[in-house]
């Protein structure tokens, strides 16, 4: 049985089931690795919009951007996840960061 180890589920998740079922039969992936990338997907898309700046900020650093450069990414890349957040200013992504 399929389960999800995202914030506030049940542990068990039959409606994912035909979607592991479906990865399965249409590409090279057995059960186990079609379970993975389901479970994969659905905890990428759990990410609260705190932890999706707070991630991010830290890959764009790692990368040497400078702040100035991460939070105008940040805010250009938020509208075009899975559930768009509101749109936050510069001022507010610090918030999220630095608290």
């Amino acid at each position: 049985m399929l389960e999800r180890r995202t914030r506030g589920a049940d542990a068990s998740q039959a409606p994912y089931e035909d979607l592991v079922d479906h990865l399965v039969r249409s590409t090279p992936l057995q059960r186990g690795e079609a379970t993975r990338v389901v479970l994969d997907v659905l905890a990428y898309f759990d990410e609260t919009t705190e932890e999706f700046v707070r991630r991010r900020h830290r890959e764009l650093q790692s990368q040497g951007l400078r702040n100035d450069e991460i939070f105008e990414r940040i805010r250009h890349e938020m509208p075009h996840r899975a559930v768009a957040p509101p749109g936050l200013s510069t001022r507010q992504l610090r918030r999220l960061v630095y608290g």
